[in-house]
């Protein structure tokens, strides 16, 4: 049996889709690739002439056998397709993501230790502030991009996570939301979205400083505070593991929201479902989180030969977990391309479960539930206003546009 070849299926050409081009995200429609390419096989060989080749996982079971074996399938040779070696380089074992047990298990203990019970409260009743003040503004426009609206929320969070003092905010956001908002090929773009991230890194240094002068009850102030492996961090290991709070934890939940509402839109019987004064939102939140899978990919790198589904892996090949195929495993959900807001047993991977899990997991949760109860209670479900534009990147699953009209609810 070659690489190449499913157990009991036919072989799979090596000439078959990239799906790590952007453009099969923005144009096409990657549900039904993915459904074809499993069917062949859960593991597919993806080769590429110009870059290096990998193999993405889209089966459920594979997916996890892959995120639960971290002394197999390593991450700290990068996390994500198409990366910058040198930026892999810099962060690998440094920053959260891009670091192996054990030292990851010891520098995620002091990220953790910031989610005290007071912290989490506070960072609750952010939730429901900012989500009742976006809300209300965008019924008072009548009209907006949705894309906005969503991207609101998160960043709020993850100010307060870190301990961004509130009149920094808005600071925060632009600088995000440019920073972070996948640039496209166009120069000018890039170089803004450069600019955005060196203003943010910059504004870190700041906000470190501060919390050694004044702690207080943020991620800032456990990271300033806390030793990995009898040494503090030093202030680089810092600035990279906010920065990737800040891009992990804005796009995740911003391109969810946006998602989760053109899917209600497209199925406004599942609105009614959802806004329903005996069903429980989160449910409806985690079947979000599954139907829209935001993060595209999740990478890993073969320690030592191995096999997958029947294909042998050798030692240094890349390995790529796609969660929203993962997430349409027909061997696990049930009619999965169909929104379910009140899918039960939702074992679904969007947040990547493992030894990598999502760090801010339940904060995810808690800001999609908070933002549609507020949206339910608030708006009637709200209609299209254009056609939405997905973004071109094989790493979010997300949008560039979608615009709708709100109204108030008046039932």
């Amino acid at each position: 049996m070659t690489p190449l070849e499913p157990k009991g299926t036919g072989p799979v050409p090596a000439e078959g889709p990239d799906l790590a081009d952007p453009s099969l995200y923005r144009d096409g429609a990657p549900e039904a690739l993915w459904a074809r390419l499993r069917a062949r096989t859960p593991v597919y060989r993806n080769e590429r002439t110009d870059k290096e080749s990998f193999w993405a996982v889209l089966g459920h079971r594979e997916a996890l056998e892959v995120l639960r074996r971290p002394e197999v399938f390593v991450s700290g040779r990068g996390m994500r397709l198409d990366d910058s070696p040198g930026a892999t380089e810099a962060a690998s074992q440094r920053m959260l993501i891009v670091t192996d047990p054990p030292r990851h298990t010891r520098l995620r203990h002091v990220m953790n230790a910031a989610f005290t019970p007071r912290m989490v409260a506070r960072l609750h009743r952010t939730m429901r502030a900012t989500a009742t003040e976006v809300i209300d503004e965008a019924l008072e426009r009548g009209a907006c991009d949705f894309v906005d609206v969503a991207a609101r929320l998160p960043v709020t969070v993850i100010c307060d996570l870190l301990g961004v003092p509130p009149a920094d905010r808005s600071f925060m956001l632009d600088r995000t939301m440019t920073a972070f908002g996948h640039a496209g090929p166009g120069s000018a773009d890039r170089a803004a979205a450069a600019r955005a991230h060196t203003d943010i890194l910059l504004y870190y240094a700041e906000l470190v400083e501060r919390r050694r002068r004044e702690p207080s009850d943020d991620v800032v102030t456990a990271l300033v505070q806390g030793t990995v492996d009898g040494r503090p961090l030093t202030d680089e290991e810092i600035y990279l593991n906010c920065d990737g709070l800040v891009s992990g934890g804005n796009e995740t939940t911003r391109h969810a929201t946006a998602g989760g509402l053109l899917a209600l839109m497209r199925h406004p019987e599942e609105w009614e479902v959802a806004r329903g004064a005996d069903h429980p939102m989160e449910a409806t939140a985690q079947e979000i989180l599954r139907f829209t899978s935001p993060a595209m990919h999740v990478l890993r790198t073969a320690a030592r030969d191995t096999a997958l589904a029947g294909h042998p892996v050798r030692a240094g090949d890349r390995v790529a977990v796609w969660l929203p195929a993962a997430n349409r495993d027909p061997a696990v959900f049930a009619d999965p391309d169909r929104f379910d807001a009140l899918r039960a047993s939702n074992r679904h991977v969007a947040l990547a479960p493992g030894e990598h899990y999502c760090l801010g997991s339940a904060l995810a949760l808690a800001e999609l539930t908070i933002f549609f109860e507020e949206l339910a209670s608030r708006a009637e479900l709200p209609e299209p206003a254009g056609e939405p534009i997905r973004a071109a990147s094989s790493l979010i699953w997300g949008f560039e546009s979608l615009p709708v009209r709100l109204r108030p609810r008046t039932r």
